[in-house]
């Protein structure tokens, strides 16, 4: 048996770097699409008190050691999202960040313990504008990368089509046959139609994890085929930091965009409510808490700041799967200039 050549070899290294140079394209392109549009780029720190409130989202912990030797546990951030929204608070109105992020228990061919997180936010804005943004994004990025379509394990689509928008509603009664809608507090009666549909279900699944299968096993692989996808009106239990919509609180004013079934893009309109916001991140601690044994702290600070925030939309975009798309990549290892090693894994 003999063992795998690191990533810096040479002959690893020649294979990647025509997808680490149009990398180098694409960061240029998202810079100078969002400057037109009067964003300023913002740097963010990854030391932080919480790491992250969704039931799902898995930090790495460490220690900081003061001057006077007192220790205090801190959190790589999963996303810049707290800081970001304390930036809103102090004045900014439109940002951006290319930030490094970090999240445990996560490798595959589109996850990986560190990456890159492209975020950006606009003060008093619809979620709307927001989707013509991701719109704009894709067709920088295939230009900058020369591609005429996006490609993935086989799926096309073309960048510069405009996306078709359903509800997840309407996802869930195309491609799985399920009326969504009549189930939202049916626990019981979601299972039944997830059984129905061949997917397995235990009997600690929560409705959300219900959703979470159904959505894995039977639509996100659909979405986003020949053009993108923009999938809207999240329930509102499935969209932690999102405000309810004005027309019908049981859903969420949250969008997710697709590309050849792969799950790119998530944007919202932001809460404010701090009341309501701890409210959700205690629910989500106590979730998190029952299935993996532990929980994060709670940032004061950040409540704090959403009192003094203003009506903000943002979006969070995994920048190195839009790399992956627009070079044919087949797993995210290929578009990282450093890609992190797992003992006992091939590079």
């Amino acid at each position: 048996m003999t063992r795998a050549s690191p990533w810096w070899a040479r002959d690893v290294y020649a294979d990647r770097k025509p997808f680490l140079k149009t990398r180098t394209a694409i960061a240029a392109a998202v810079r100078r699409f969002l400057a037109a549009e009067g964003f300023a780029e913002v740097e963010t720190a990854a030391l932080q008190l919480s790491g992250g409130n969704e039931t799902h989202l898995s930090a790495f912990a460490t220690e900081l050691i003061g001057a006077s030797g007192a220790r205090s546990r801190l959190y790589l951030h999963t996303s810049p999202e707290f800081s970001c929204k304390k930036l809103l608070a102090a004045g900014e109105e439109r940002i951006f960040t290319f930030a490094r992020v970090f999240r445990n228990r996560e490798r595959s061919a589109l996850h990986h313990p560190e990456f890159t997180m492209l975020e950006w936010y606009r003060a008093d804005a619809p979620t709307l504008r927001l989707i013509e943004d991701c719109a704009g994004l894709l067709a920088s990025a295939a230009r900058a990368a020369g591609a005429t379509d996006f490609t993935w394990r086989g799926r096309t689509c073309d960048p510069f089509e405009e996306p078709e928008i359903i509800s997840v509603c309407d996802a869930f009664a195309t491609h799985a046959s399920i009326d969504l809608e009549a189930l939202l507090d049916d626990r019981d009666g979601l299972a039944r139609a997830a059984a129905r549909d061949g997917i397995r279900v235990v009997d600690d699944d929560s409705w959300s994890d219900l959703f979470s299968k159904i959505m894995s096993e039977k639509i996100e692989h659909l979405l986003g085929r020949e053009r993108p996808t923009i999938l809207t009106d999240y329930p509102l239990s499935e969209a932690a930091l999102a405000r309810a919509n004005a027309d019908d609180p049981r859903f969420a004013d949250r969008f997710e965009l697709y590309v050849c079934g792969v799950e790119l893009a998530n944007g919202f309109a932001e809460l404010t409510d701090p009341a309501e916001q701890r409210r959700r991140f205690e629910a989500q601690m106590r979730e998190k808490r029952r299935i993996y044994g532990e929980a994060y702290p709670i940032d004061e600070d950040f409540l704090a700041a959403l009192a003094e925030m203003p009506q903000a939309c943002g979006v969070a975009l995994g920048f190195d799967r839009l790399v992956m798309l627009s070079t044919g990549a087949d797993r995210i290892e290929q578009v990282l200039w450093t890609p992190v090693a797992e003992r006992g894994s091939a590079p």
